[in-house]
């Protein structure tokens, strides 16, 4: 978004505001926008964990006593990133994995692990003055879940089982056509664990949302066992599916980390600690059960947010530390 330039007033309409504004006690020689008073904008993408992570992040804000402005649901990655790198927003909850594509790198394996996946978007990023918090230890990257009856007669618990269930002709799987057809998906588990899942056992599912492949799998819908989830879908809690391990690393790790403004984050110092703690307890099953209380029991991200916060031990403060 282009801001819009204003001529310079004259100088005597300068004087009569400056008057003005010094008879309702208005400082003039300062900034309207001074970083000082000027609110974080804190942003998000349009799905639900996006927006529930968006909560918290304005939520913990709010407690620091930082001004912020929130523009939750600002849209797709695309729009989100772009905003913040043009200055528009100042920090959203992102993706690490998401950081492969950002830098056009998204083939080396480095993606592949949580540990250097993250310091390659931190590091990648410091060069754009952006800077990546601490991420949840909960990867939302693509995965398969199989029914969960199935898995137990069959002992399948790593994609090298799925592989072999596979090639037994047991997996009817209900998936994308982005999931089947993308090289980073369904292509990418084929190639690291040596199996081709036949086409015409593939129940192809017009959009990507994975609340129906889960249900598919879960209740054996048209015959389905298997189907395409993330990592931290909210319903894989509430079915009875057993989600497929990765251990050869197929998949690009995606932990969801606050990636802000390095500048805001040297104005509002407290910002980074208060977020490392809040992300660090993010783990997979917590991640989980938050968002299967937004997709299974209906509930509003802001809600779930507020009463997470509200659950969590308060702060002990560190040694030589006052209380406030």
């Amino acid at each position: 978004m282009q801001r819009r330039h204003c001529a310079r007033p004259p100088l005597n309409r300068r004087a009569v505001i400056a008057g003005a504004l010094a008879g309702l006690g208005v400082a003039t020689g300062a900034r309207a926008d001074t970083p000082v008073d000027k609110p974080v904008i804190v942003a998000s993408k349009s799905h639900g964990e996006g927006i529930l992570l968006g909560h918290l992040i304005v939520m913990i804000l709010q407690r620091l006593g930082v001004p912020v402005s929130a523009r939750l649901q600002l849209g797709p990655t695309r729009i989100v990133r772009t905003a913040l790198t043009s200055g528009e927003i100042d920090a959203y909850p992102e993706y690490t994995g998401n950081a492969a594509f950002f830098s056009g790198t998204e083939s080396d394996p480095v993606w592949r692990r949580a540990d250097s996946a993250y310091a390659a978007a931190k590091a990648f990023d410091a060069r754009n003055g952006l800077t990546w918090l601490k991420a949840a230890p909960a990867n939302n990257t693509w995965q398969i879940a199989v029914q969960g009856g199935l898995a137990r007669a069959e002992r399948l618990a790593t994609m090298a089982d799925f592989a072999g269930a596979v090639r037994r002709g047991l997996i009817e799987l209900a998936a994308s056509a982005e999931f089947v057809e993308s090289p980073a998906a369904l292509p990418s588990f084929e190639q690291a664990y040596g199996f081709t899942m036949p086409r015409e056992r593939i129940v192809m599912l017009p959009g990507g949302d994975t609340a129906v492949t889960l249900r598919a799998a879960a209740q054996g819908i048209s015959g389905v066992n298997a189907g395409m989830v993330y990592g931290t879908d909210g319903a894989i809690a509430a079915l009875d599916v057993a989600v497929m391990s990765d251990p050869a690393g197929a998949q690009i790790v995606y932990e969801p980390a606050p990636l802000i403004r390095s500048a805001i984050l040297a104005r509002h110092p407290a910002i980074g600690p208060a977020l490392d703690r809040l992300f660090g307890g993010l783990d997979l099953p917590t991640l989980r059960r938050l968002n299967a209380r937004i997709a299974v029991d209906g509930d509003t991200p802001e809600a779930v947010a507020r009463r997470y916060l509200e659950s969590l031990p308060p702060e002990t403060p560190s040694p030589g530390r006052s209380s406030p």
